[in-house]
């Protein structure tokens, strides 16, 4: 069964800690902390998508030793493109560029590279079709999955503390180090929700222009009502998975898996989300699942009928809410009231807080990563897991992944013995690193646009934008391109050199 066999993260330098930044727009840092995290990072100068990508990337394949000709498979997931027609041949040229600065083989001529999207799910999707390429003609190869995206949200908007930039590179194999992956006993969800989070081209008309040519990418969002999409995406997506394993009690499964990770777009999401799949699942199952919603409820103060008919079996249309003006309206008012009593019960200490927790807390520091919040929460549970010397081979995982629009995937996974080995090379220590913490001007100046206003933090052994075109003649166009350099650690060394001289 193939699956993962190593992880490997890049962070932009860039950092905004979230504690300041409350103290820039007189927010409530307490309820921050709590719901959303400590830190997130941003792009800075000569940064972008495919270079945060190729970095990852490059990590991967110096981490694990990989032989570039035995990649037969190099996805892009993203939902940051700002290309429409090539996307991970980008992230190819820029690793044989510095592959032939190592003097190392270039990635393989037959290497496929396709781009996926699909928002926060394009990472999984990808994943996806890097597993079947391994189970089928793939079988002898190897494949890298990289998951790239910039989160942005418009200043003074309820989405600016859910920001963050980076990439997650996964390497997948027939006999995987770290995860087996089945998805033969996976589940998938779908459901076109109109408004939920869009990126349509119409709205950079009205987005501000970057003075390094770059495009700013502002979603169209609606908080409350994403968050019952999300919530009910999971629901559907976790149904699909448990009815093709078969037997038992849906909710029975919630408390039999070991460890779970979801799409994680800020700190509190996944464990409403997970607390509230549960309760979906108590809804749909037998008498005595039912018996056990009705405890619930009744510590709660709410109404067990009322309960079960918010939610039971029949998911709530999305669609028609938006037609009839409710889209700004909680979806499931009375079970969110019930899944925050539960915060405070021992049943949420043991299947939501003791389920969700394995690398939970490190996560903190990263933001919302888009595609890469899924593996990257996976990189994180095997670093913990390896510094407390826990034994999880064998243990049954689950990955919740989420895209706005709405779709989801619940991919059941088995821990590889002797995973140690793959996960003690996880770069996560060093891809957080030593941070650039930005004051409130510097952090406007990268959030606005204005990217010469920041120093850049010096290079070393990865890839930069070194330059966008601008040449439209009817001989040649490069109008919009990017170009790329790779910076060697040892030129990165000679700068700081040259510049501590002068």
């Amino acid at each position: 069964m193939p699956g993962i066999s190593g992880l490997a993260l890049y962070l932009p330098p860039y950092r905004v800690n979230l504690e300041d930044w409350c103290a820039w727009n007189d927010q409530p840092w307490d309820k921050i902390r709590k719901v959303v995290g400590r830190s997130f990072r941003m792009r800075g100068p000569e940064q972008s998508v495919y270079t945060l990508a190729a970095n990852a990337a490059w990590r991967l394949i110096q981490a694990y030793d990989l032989d570039p000709n035995d990649i037969g498979y190099l996805a892009l997931g993203t939902e940051s493109s700002s290309d429409n027609s090539a996307g991970a041949v980008i992230v190819k040229g820029m690793l044989d560029d510095a592959l032939a600065a190592h003097d190392m083989p270039l990635m393989s001529r037959e290497c496929e590279v396709p781009e996926y999207k699909h928002a926060c799910l394009g990472g999984v999707y990808a994943l996806k079709g890097a597993l079947r390429f391994l189970a089928t003609d793939g079988a002898a190869r190897k494949a890298i999955v990289v998951c790239s995206d910039i989160a942005e949200y418009e200043r003074g908007s309820s989405g600016e503390p859910t920001q963050g930039a980076g990439a997650v590179a996964m390497l997948l194999e027939a006999e995987p180090k770290l995860l087996h992956i089945d998805l033969s006993r996976s589940g998938s969800a779908s459901d076109y929700r109109m408004v939920d989070f869009r990126k349509p081209f119409a709205r950079f008309r009205d987005q501000p222009q970057r003075s390094d040519g770059q495009m700013q990418d502002l979603p169209v969002f609606n908080g409350r009502y994403s968050t019952s999409c999300y919530v009910d995406a999971t629901r559907a997506a976790m149904n699909a998975m448990l009815a093709r394993q078969g037997g038992g009690r849906r909710a029975d499964y919630f408390h039999a898996v070991d460890a779970v990770f979801m799409h994680r777009p800020y700190h509190r999401m996944p464990s409403a989300g997970w607390a509230m799949a549960y309760l979906f699942a108590l809804a749909d199952g037998d008498q005595d699942n039912r018996a056990e919603l009705a405890e619930y409820a009744r510590g709660a103060g709410i109404d067990p009928e009322a309960l079960l008919q918010e939610i039971a079996d029949i998911s709530p249309d999305m669609r028609a809410r938006v037609a009839a003006g409710e889209s700004g309206d909680d979806a499931f008012p009375l079970a969110g009231n019930l899944m925050r009593y539960l915060r405070k019960t021992e049943l949420w200490q043991n299947l939501v807080a003791g389920k969700l927790s394995l690398g939970s807390e490190m996560m903190r520091d990263l933001g919302n990563l888009y595609t890469a919040a899924l593996p990257a929460w996976l990189a994180a549970g095997f670093v913990q897991a390896h510094q407390e010397v826990l034994q999880l081979g064998g243990q049954q995982w689950l990955a919740l992944g989420y895209g706005s629009g709405d779709a989801a995937e619940a991919l059941p996974m088995r821990v590889a013995e002797g995973w140690e080995a793959a996960a003690s090379r996880i770069n996560f220590a060093e891809a957080l690193g030593a941070p650039v913490d930005l004051d409130a001007e510097q952090y406007a100046a990268l959030h606005d646009g204005h990217p010469a206003d920041v120093q850049p933090a010096p290079a070393s052994d990865e890839f930069v934008v070194d330059r966008i075109g601008d040449i439209d003649r009817p001989d040649f166009r490069d109008v919009g391109i990017e170009y790329y350099r790779y910076v060697p650690a040892s030129q990165a060394r000679q700068n700081a050199a040259h510049e501590a001289v002068g």
